[in-house]
């Protein structure tokens, strides 16, 4: 028997598979979200303004949403070993030459032109990593397990941008960004090498084989055309742009309206990060027992709703004190904190029913589909905030957050669905 029917044979590898996909997901978080935290130096380093800044730091972030779909239906067409492989090796490539050619040196600085179109490419080639890793999770765990995978394999996001934060500030300052560029290509070769190593197809049982030869894939809308999937793609987009709200410009909103210091704000992020990866595994986990992920997913979107009126009444109460003192910037960090946790619960199980109703043989497409609306957001949330500020104040951006939730609502399908058997199931 050869070494990856061996593997697809073995239930306890699916783990392996599993540590590939949070790998996978972690190294380019690493890069998407921690380079941001590099942005002062980047803009003494590049001699650049806050306008341009602006620009090349949003660029990465486009560049996943134009490419997240495209990836997503290669991955359905290829498989998703091929597709994850690729796209982690020509990530690690891109991010090389970016270390190579767009670093500035003591008699060098690249103009904005090149460091613009090389963190683009980041983000295109980079996104390849989450349909395809999702589609292999969705492929090796069992309908009573999915929910708690995807969800710790959504950990991975916050824990790979910790990380970021974490190392490549410190990288920038003392080595330069050619270390920043090469520590996380070298991030990219060593996930690529466990992907290569580990994710195989799982073997198909008879079971498997009889339930695909009798599944009429002909009566099913194709997942472009699926409207129940179009649906749940908005209410995934809708709900990230109060999460982005707060992930953005929370620690804006402390420093500037709380006058919290850097090491509450610090500590503040860290707890809703936490709470976050705290929560999306035991909902998943949570939901796998009762099988009531669309019941969560809803309750989740009210209780966003609720935490992001009632963190707009707080901040308007405390707009009518004298001052912020201490005991209302404490209250407001908690509710903050709190309002974080609730509105970033959801992500892993909302992508497990997603996937589950689009069936394993679309589950990259349907993955590709709900990322490009979370990275669209990502990237209009952040341009949208000071522009509300400017005509409106803080309160106005949390009510904002609370009738985005309010729109997702209507969008998540109700609970009475959930006894309808999935029309693509594959596994």
């Amino acid at each position: 028997m050869s070494q990856s029917a061996a593997f697809t044979n073995n239930r306890r590898h699916r783990w392996k598979v599993l540590g590939v996909g949070v790998a996978a997901n972690a190294s380019f978080s690493a890069a998407f979200s921690g380079i941001p935290t590099t942005a002062i130096l980047i803009r003494s380093g590049y001699h650049l303004s806050n306008a341009e800044l602006g620009l090349v730091l949003g660029l990465m972030g486009l560049g996943i949403a134009i490419s997240e779909l495209p990836w997503g239906l290669l991955t359905d067409r290829w498989g998703d070993r091929p597709v994850l492989l690729s796209g982690l090796a020509t990530t690690a490539v891109a991010l090389a030459l970016m270390a190579m050619f767009a670093a500035p040196t003591p008699g060098y600085v690249p103009g904005l032109p090149l460091l613009a179109a090389g963190l683009l490419l980041v983000g295109l080639l980079g996104g390849s990593v989450n349909g395809s890793s999702g589609r292999a999770v969705m492929t090796w765990f069992g309908e009573g397990e999915r929910g708690m995978a995807m969800s710790i394999r959504q950990t991975a996001v916050p824990l790979g941008g910790a990380a970021g934060a974490l190392i490549l500030p410190s990288l920038a300052t003392h080595f330069g960004f050619a270390s920043v560029y090469g520590v996380l290509a070298l991030f990219c070769g060593v996930t690529l090498f466990f992907t290569w190593l580990w994710l195989h197809d799982p073997a198909a049982t008879a079971a498997d084989k009889a339930r695909v030869s009798h599944t009429v894939l002909s009566s099913s809308p194709a997942p472009l055309k699926d409207r129940q999937l179009w649906r749940i793609v908005a209410a995934i987009g809708i709900l990230c742009a109060p999460q982005f709200a707060i992930l953005s410009f929370g620690t804006v909103f402390l420093h500037d309206f709380s006058h919290a210091g850097i090491a509450a704000i610090t500590a503040s992020m860290a707890a809703l990060q936490c709470g976050a990866m705290v929560m999306r595994v035991w909902s998943g986990r949570w939901t796998d027992r009762n099988r009531n992920r669309r019941e969560f997913l809803r309750f989740c979107t009210i209780t966003s709703a609720i935490a992001f009126a009632a963190l707009a009444a707080l901040v308007t109460l405390a707009g009518q004190l004298p001052t912020v003192g201490p005991a209302m910037a404490t209250l407001l960090i908690v509710m903050l904190v709190l309002t974080g946790v609730s509105v970033s619960a959801w992500h892993g199980v909302a992508y497990t029913e997603l996937a589950t109703i689009a069936g394993a043989r679309n589950a990259g497409t349907a993955l590709g589909m709900a990322n490009t609306s979370v990275f669209v957001m990502c990237f209009l949330t952040p341009l949208a905030i000071p522009h509300i500020l400017t005509i409106g104040n803080w309160p106005a951006v949390w009510l904002i957050g609370s009738v985005c939730a309010l729109i997702a609502l209507q969008f998540f399908p109700k609970p009475v669905q959930a006894t309808i058997v999935c029309r693509r199931e594959a596994f």
